[in-house]
Formats: C-alpha cells, structure tokens, sequence
C-alpha cells in the first residue's frame, strides 16, 4: 500500500466564495503536506463543468431510468502542473508542505448560471490528480460557481406587462356577477432582493367574499430524451383586504420582496429556470381566478435611467419645435454705441467725480470707514419721483437719437 499524503487541497485565490463569468481568469494553487519522500509521476488538473438531468428514481438505475439521463458539457480543460522529466520516470516531492500554482481561462462564450435543482444541476469544478509510480492516485476535488450575467436595464425588460381576467361563479340559472381582476407591473426584469411594485383591480360582483393574493413562482423545467419533467414552487407571496360582494380594491404598488434565489436559466438546452409573477383570488367554494406575469430575475441591477427619461417624456411630452422658428440660426450683434448718440453727446463734457483723496478730506476720516459706518444701514426708501428732475429733464431734452 502506498504512502497517502498528510493533505491534500485546491484553493482558489481571492475567489472561494464569489462567482466567476465566461472569459474570466480562474487561478489557485494545489496544496500538499508529506511526511515522508514521495515519488511521482505527475501532478495534473482538470476542470470541467456541465449540465446534468436525471430522473428514474432513487433505486438502482434501470433501463427506463438510463433514458431520463442527459448531460451538456460547457467546460472541458486539462493541463499538467508537474511532471518528471523525460530521463526519468518520476520526481520526488521532499518531506513537508508543497504549493503548485495553477491557471486557465474560462470559455469566452456564454456558460450557464450554477445550479442545482429538483432532478439536474449546473456544476463546475477543477480536480488534482497525484499520480504514483505504486499504488492508487490521490485525487481532490474543488466546485467553484459561475453566474451568466443578466442585465435587468436591457429594453425588453423594461416594457411594462399587464393582463386581465375575468371569472363568473356559479352555474346555469344559480350565477352570480362576475369576479374580474387586472394586474399591471412596469417592468419584467428585477434581481435579488429587489421589491416588485403590484398596480392591480380586483371587482367582486358576485355574492362570495374573496380573498386577493400574490406570488413569485420559480419554475424548473428539465429536458432530455424528448421527455420533459416540471418542478413548480413559491419562494414568496403576499395577501391583501377581503373584498366583499360589490366591493372592489385596489393595489397602487403593493410590494412584494424578491428573495434571494438563483438567477434565471434561459440559455440552456436541458434545464430552464423561469419565474412569474401570479395576481390571483382565492373563492370559497371554487376554483382560485389566478393570471401570471413573466418576470426575469437578473444579475446587474436596475438605474432606473430608463424609467426616468421614459416618465419624463410622458408627463413632458411639449411639442418644442416653435422654439426653432422663434430663435434666428446666428444672434444678431448688437448696436454701435456711436450709431445711437449724437457727435453733440459724445462732445458733452460731464463733471469730474471727485477723487477719494477730497471726499477723506470732506469727511474728516478715510472713506472706508465712512462707508462702513453704513454697512448695516437699511436701504432707501423706494419711490416712483425722480430725485433728479432737472438733470433728467435736461438729458432728455439734450439727448437725441438717429434713427
């Protein structure tokens, strides 16, 4: 029997607990203690990842359940981390604790979210090989996750869906008035722990008291062989008011929290994972009136940019194109000052302002004290009677325009 290692691990760097997408680099080292001399062969690793469905029970595999297998593979690499060299047959690893780092690059195509379901999963993982000269090789085994991103703010995930539906209670001449309810979301795309705001109606015409609810469903479906197996469950829910026979209530926004669950599968050929929104009645003594809105749960969260332009343009929507025929394509310049006075004004001689050095000698202080002195000083009093009615009277009788 051959000597086992005292250890023997993968660790990934800076990466064990976040998730990876295509085209990203996965790196780490391969981690072994010995406590003796050991000789090897080589040292290799080999990461793979895929899609698995399986179904037929939970017994030995029979010859039905063989046929409910399939499998997609998305990641396939292997690369050797040491080996001996070509003139020997193996090399020896010396007594203590060996780090070996490692590389590789995911595929640049898109891979399908990690998952794992009700009768499939998603997986991806590296294995380490140790192989010996004697006895069994030491294999170790580390999964890591990959997440397909999905952007919420793409515009098919921004158009609103709505849908209504109407239902009557009872049978032949025993009807009562119908049961009707409409439901509204502005958008179809969120992400985890988002909160999606219910517009809805709901009118009881008939003679029962009904009961308004609403769920995230998250539905599995798995693919293979021409066969097609469904899982269906609620990951969260909220009720309303009873409504009363000739009553009807409103939802303006009711909030219902998405929590944390895996991303939607649409790109993949043998698993989907999708989610709907369902607005529905419960009615005693009769079956639920329920309708379903598509909604995708994403991975880059939404900026509400489009919303906002989008709200703005609806309760905005002015008609601005009477500012192009009011505004000239270049401003005209403005008037020459000697084109508007006479040559008789500009000869004009106006009094000299006295200079600082007389108003200091006026005022018996530097004039900035003086003007301190009415800093807090409150304004004059405002009237319509020129102060100056002798010197405007004059200007304006001497000053004349050309026209």
């Amino acid at each position: 029997m051959g000597v086992r290692l005292k250890s023997f691990g993968i660790v990934l760097d800076g990466r064990d607990l976040s998730s990876y997408s295509s085209g990203e680099r996965v790196s780490g080292q391969l981690l072994l203690e010995t406590g003796v001399r050991l000789p090897v062969i080589q040292l290799r690793l080999e990461a793979k990842g895929c899609a698995r469905v399986h179904w037929g029970g939970d017994g030995p595999a029979t010859a039905a359940a063989a046929r409910h297998r399939d499998e997609v593979v998305y990641l396939q690499q292997r690369q050797v981390v040491r080996r001996a060299a070509d003139d020997e047959g193996y090399f020896t690893l010396q007594p203590g604790k060996h780090k070996f780092p490692f590389s590789f690059h995911l595929p640049p195509g898109p891979l399908v979210t990690s998952f794992s379901g009700k009768y499939g999963s998603v997986k991806y993982w590296v294995t380490a090989i140790l192989e010996r000269p004697c006895g069994t090789s030491q294999v170790v085994k580390r999964e890591f996750s990959v997440t397909s991103q999905i952007d919420v703010n793409a515009p098919y995930f921004l158009a609103s869906v709505s849908k209504s539906i109407e239902k009557t209670i009872g049978c032949w001449l025993f009807t009562s008035g119908p049961i009707s309810l409409s439901a509204k979301i502005e958008r179809s795309g969120f992400c985890n722990g988002e909160a999606i705001p219910i517009y809805a109606e709901f009118e009881n015409c008939s003679s029962r008291l009904i009961m308004p609810k609403a769920a995230i469903f998250q539905t599995q479906t798995y693919l293979t062989n021409e066969k097609t197996k469904t899982f269906r469950q609620i990951i969260a829910n909220v009720r309303g008011n009873h409504v009363a026979s000739g009553s009807t209530e409103s939802w303006n926004g009711k909030s219902l929290k998405i929590p944390p669950v895996n991303p939607s599968i649409l790109d993949c050929s043998i698993i989907r994972v999708e989610y709907s929104l369902a607005v529905y009645v419960h009615i005693p003594g009769s079956k639920k009136l329920m309708l379903e809105l598509p909604i995708v749960i994403g991975t880059i969260p939404y900026n509400g940019f489009g919303s906002r332009t989008s709200s703005i343009s609806g309760h905005f929507g002015l008609d601005m194109s009477w500012l192009q025929l009011a505004l000239p394509e270049q401003p005209e310049a403005p008037p020459n000052y000697a084109d508007i006075v006479s040559e008789e004004d500009l000869a004009r001689q106006f009094p000299s302002l006295p200079q600082a050095d007389d108003l200091e000698h006026e005022f018996g202080s530097p004039i900035f004290a003086y003007i301190q002195e009415f800093r807090f000083q409150p304004p004059p009093v405002y009237s319509e009677v020129d102060p100056n009615p002798a010197f405007s009277e004059e200007v304006q009788h001497e000053v004349s325009f050309e026209i």
